[in-house]
Formats: structure tokens, sequence, C-alpha cells
């Protein structure tokens, strides 16, 4: 075992310690996303675990990552640890902006033009349930004019900040090399993929998006907004199809029929119902894996919930069933596109006809119609996601100016999807360390999974008792250690792409 001379650091003090850190730190998230706390301590947490995250650390793994064999098991386990070493530089300097934004998030208030105020975490539920577009416009301005003055100037920080850290390591040459080095993505080939998805697609959503912009909101394309595309896919006309009352239960024995408890023996804890500060965009909290895994979602009402409720569950299942002997490396770390692509497959049951007529209220009247609104859901995101990552990549890249960004943002959103995007949003409306790109795998991997799941246990394998353990144990069971390309070659024989997607897409708007 390799040690560094000056310290007692090792590979398995990184290992120990770093599963405590990651589970003290899991925990803060969760407890102030949830609501439960005003704002999450990092700050102590970070000072409390120094000796495993400083320099020191870092120039052992990278030399050792270096030295590995390549291709070998030892480079892969040694790639994740140096990624996450890496990242956790710029983490850790940037707590005290971490901290800051979470506080603000879950205090601050969208006062209106009327005299009411509106929790600031409430807005994106606001807005999927308003009628009235005038209404849901003067709310986004009132929102976009709060963040504008006070939470952009704070994103726009720690993302100057961050690029600065990680560049200054000297892992590759810039930011976006290092992400490349580490994170076994190749940002060029997929932003050429998502370009040509772009075109290929564009005459489809030129056709599919005035039509439902007429028939549900009564709005023509020019008026659009991205607070308008909140109301547009809440598609509350299929809410009574969704009631809250069965959700969880019905889903419950979806996945009990499959063979899988969806609470994984208590391991998993539903916190779906509302709470003051609570985010209003759900996640999964795994605060220790496999044993602690947390579902946390706010209410927003009718197929949303049904949809959010299923991709969270995906992840959660995901780390409440992984093999509790992976090293550290493999349960903690990886490509995320991994855990996503495990959500995507939960929450794309939704497009499943056989599902929706088994665990739901549609009616044999009403799939053809909520069908087409699910399709072109799908391509809207599809679309989103494609255009974020070309704009994060000029983001992280170094070549475009901070100032020039919000008018890059809103070029680039505005066109792919036919919203208008507030410049407002620029460095709001973007998760950190290209996880567009994690997404974007997320949907291919889904897509090939789904097929491998039809072809070993039929159409409906979402009923298969044989299909749960499979799934526990080829899929769930190995945590993160593949990258999504290389799991897609082990289930399927294929590679990842969007074309699955695009004939998905097509079948659905037919």
């Amino acid at each position: 075992m390799a040690v560094l001379k000056s310290t007692s650091l090792s590979i398995d003090r990184l290992r120990r310690d770093g599963e405590v850190f990651m589970e003290e730190l899991s925990r803060e998230y969760y407890l102030a996303h949830s609501g439960q706390k005003s704002s999450a301590e990092l700050q102590p947490v970070y000072e409390k675990h120094g000796a495993i995250l400083g320099p020191d650390a870092l120039a052992m793994v990278v030399e050792l990552f270096r030295g590995a064999p390549a291709g070998s098991e030892e480079q892969r386990g040694l790639r994740l640890l140096t990624d996450w070493l890496a990242e956790s530089q710029s983490a850790r300097a940037l707590a005290p902006l971490d901290e800051r934004e979470i506080s603000w998030e879950g205090s601050a208030i969208v006062q209106l033009a009327d005299g009411r105020q509106l929790e600031y975490q409430r807005v994106a539920i606001e807005l999927g349930n308003t009628a009235a577009m005038r209404e849901r416009h003067e709310i986004d301005a009132a929102r976009a004019a709060l963040v504008q003055r006070e939470l952009a100037p704070m994103r726009r920080e720690r993302f100057q900040r961050e690029r600065d850290i990680t560049e200054d390591l000297g892992l590759a040459k810039d930011y976006n090399s290092g992400f490349e080095l580490l994170s076994g993505i190749n940002l060029a080939s997929l932003r050429a993929e998502c370009d040509a998805f772009l075109r290929e697609t564009q005459a489809m959503w030129d056709d599919v998006l005035p039509e439902f912009l007429h028939s549900r909101l009564q709005m023509t394309r020019t008026e659009a907004t991205r607070a308008d595309a909140l109301a547009l896919f809440r598609a509350k006309e299929f809410d009574r199809f969704f009631p809250p009352t069965s959700m969880e239960s019905a889903i419950r024995k979806q996945v009990l029929e499959m063979g899988i408890d969806a609470t994984a023996s208590g391991r998993v804890v539903f916190d779906t119902g509302d709470r003051e500060g609570k985010r209003s965009r759900a996640f999964c909290a795994p605060v220790r894996i496999p044993n602690e895994v947390y579902l946390v979602m706010r209410p927003h009402g009718g197929q949303t919930d049904w949809n959010t409720f299923l991709h969270e569950l995906g992840h959660a299942l995901h780390f409440a069933y992984m093999r509790p002997d992976l090293q550290y490396e493999y349960r903690w770390l990886g490509d995320n596109s991994i855990t996503e692509g495990y959500a995507m497959l939960f929450d794309h049951l939704m497009q499943d006809v056989g599902w929706l007529r088994r665990y739901t209220e549609l009616g044999p009247a009403n799939l053809r119609g909520f069908l087409r609104a699910v399709g072109f859901e799908e391509l809207h995101f599809l679309r989103r996601y494609a255009a974020k990552l070309g704009y994060e990549i000029e983001l992280y890249g170094g070549d475009v100016s901070w100032d020039a960004l919000p008018d890059l943002y809103t070029d680039r959103l505005t066109t792919a999807t036919g919203f208008r995007y507030s410049p407002a949003d620029a460095f709001v409306d973007v998760d950190p360390r290209f996880y567009a790109a994690r997404y974007l795998r997320a949907w291919q991997l889904q897509a090939l999974i789904s097929e491998t799941l039809v072809e070993r246990f039929d159409a409906d394998w979402w009923r298969n008792p044989r299909a749960g353990p499979w799934i526990c144990s080829a899929l769930f069971g190995e945590g993160q250690r593949e990258l999504a390309g290389e799991q897609a070659q082990r289930i399927s024989g294929k590679e990842l792409s969007f074309g699955p997607l695009v004939r998905a897409v097509t079948r659905m708007l037919e």
C-alpha cells in the first residue's frame, strides 16, 4: 500500500475517512434542502476532514493514478478518487458560498406587484399551477428581478472561483480538459451529438410546440416564456387520473410485483409531504449507502408528482441495493449517468401503455392524448439539455467573458426550446460540473436498459417477479463502477446514442 513518507495518508485511509466525510456532508444537505434546517453547516464538515481533502492527499492519488496501468481496475478506482479530491479542493473553498446560497433559497421571499409575498421555493409550483398568462409573467418577472439582484451574483462568483481553483491544480490545460480526463466523458463528441439531435428534431419541435401552446394555454409561440413552460408541462387536465392519495401505494405495488421491496427493508425513507423551506425540486439523499436513503419531494400535484416520485425512487433503490462490500469509490463516486439512468428507467414507465393501464386511472380514451403530451415534454427536455450542455461548455471554457454569458444563455436556450429565457438565470440554471452531460448520457442509457429488459423479461418486465432481482444484482448492486458507455455495452452490446430516444418520441407524437 502506497503511503507518502511525510504523512499518514494512504488509500485505505482515504476510503475509510472519505466515507465518514460523505455521510456527514450528505446529511447536512438533506436536512437543509428538506427544510429541516435553515441552512447547511458545511464548513465544519470540511474542516473536520481537512487532512484527507487537502493538497497532500490529491498529490498522492494523482501520482498513483498517473502511474497505474492503463485500463486496469487500479486505474479505474484511482481516477474516481482523483476526481473526488480535485472537486473537493474547490468545494471546500466554496463551502461558505454554498452555505449562503442554501440559506438564501430557504428564506428568500418574492414580493409581487399586487402586494402578495411568495416563498421563493414555491415559485416553480405556483407558476405551474397558475392558469392566467399575465399572472404567470408577473410572478416570474418578480422572481427574476430578485434573482438578478441577489442570487445570480452569488452563483456567478461561485462558478468563477470554481473554475480558477480547478485550473490552478494543473491536472490539465483547462477546466474542460480536466473534466474529460477524470470523468471519461468526451465533451466535444457529446456536444456534436447534441447539435445533430437539435437539427434532426427541429422540424418535429416546430410542429408540436404551437399545437400544445394553443390547445393548453391559448398562447402563441412569440408570447411563450420559460414560466409558461412550467404551466404547459404541468398538464393539469390529466390530474384526475393521477390522484395523490394513491400515488405511493400504486407505485409500491408495482415495484413489489417486480420483485423489489420499495423501502428496501426500511433503508429507504419517503419524505414526500409539504414543508416550509423544502426545495421545490425533488432529490434523493443517500446519507449512508446502502443503509439510509431519503426520497424527498415537495408536492406539485397530479402526474407531475407521479413522474417525480418514480424518478427519485429509481435513485433511492439504486443506492439502497448497492453491494455493501463495494469499495468506497464505487458506492459514493463514479459516473452519475448511471444513477440518473436508473431514475429515468423508472420515470419512463409513465410512457408505457401497459404500465399506465395497470397502475393509473387513465382509461383507453385518454391514453393517446396523455402519451402525446409525454412525448412532447420528453422532446422539450432533451432539446433543453442539449442546449444547456453547449452553453455550459462555454461557461466553463473561458473563451466567453462572464458579462457576455447571460446573452449567450438566453440565445441558446430560447432557440432550442422556443420559450423565452431570462438572462437573470444564466448562472442559476446551471447544474455544476457538467451535470447536464450526465443527464444526457442517462437518457441514452435508460433507453438501452429498457430494451434489454423487454428482451429478457417481455414487454411487461415491470411486473415480472424475475426482473427485479436481476435489476438489483446486475445493475443496482454494482454501484457506479462503470461508465455509462461501458454499462451499455455490457448489458446490451450497443453504443449510447440519441437514436432510440428519437424513435420513442416519434412514436408517442404520431
